[in-house]
């Protein structure tokens, strides 16, 4: 499989080139700035989006929005309708998005972002996650899509290659924590990827 990843140097985006890789795909990583042998674009650029997605089978979007105190939303949002335009353009219909835990359901209707315990250093962040989710939703009916919550804590760990898939609550394990690994989380991708089993749907992956 011939894999464009959007996003290609972060801590899930590095994953997920490896992960692909190692089973034997063929990855064209992506990022703002071309460094560490990866192509330079911008992911609200549908044209260069659609360049270099020509030829490929699937797209994979892993950026995150900006960290540096600005606005979250616009631009996250602005990069996913680049990226759905682009895909169009290039005549490619398989795309996954890495996403975030924040818009995942604690209960019905609430979401883990609205909770009063949620960190404000990552609520500005879950926030424009839950846009894109949105965005998402609403605009890419025509694409076979599919967004992918981590559950609520991951960060890099140990690659075990076990996991559960959930759907739109959060996914806790019997001692109610909602944790994996980027290393896990990266498996449980392409996996999707492989076997297309939950295409049109957001889906959550925890331990």
């Amino acid at each position: 499989m011939r894999i464009l990843l959007i996003g290609a140097t972060g801590m899930i985006g590095q994953r997920v080139a490896d992960e692909a890789r190692r089973r034997g795909h063929e990855v064209t990583g992506v990022t703002r700035r071309g460094t560490g042998g990866t192509a330079k674009a911008e992911a609200g650029d549908a044209g260069a989006v659609a360049a270099l997605a020509e030829g490929h089978d699937a797209v994979v979007l892993a950026v995150a929005p900006p960290r540096d105190g600005s606005e979250t939303i616009p631009p996250l949002l602005a990069a996913g309708r680049g990226v759905l335009d682009g895909l169009r353009r290039a005549g490619v219909r398989r795309l996954v998005v890495v996403g975030g835990a924040g818009s995942l359901e604690v209960a019905p209707g609430v979401r883990l972002v609205d909770t009063p315990d949620f960190p404000d250093l990552y609520k500005n962040e879950a926030l424009a996650q839950g846009a894109l989710l949105d965005l998402v939703r609403a605009e890419a009916g025509d694409l076979d899509w599919t967004y992918i919550s981590p559950a609520a804590e991951i960060q890099p760990g140990e690659r075990t290659g076990a996991y559960r898939v959930g759907g739109d609550q959060v996914l806790a394990d019997a001692a109610g924590q909602s944790r994996i690994s980027a290393e896990d989380y990266a498996i449980a991708l392409v996996d999707e990827l492989e076997k297309n089993e939950a295409v049109g749907r957001r889906i959550t992956v925890a331990y």
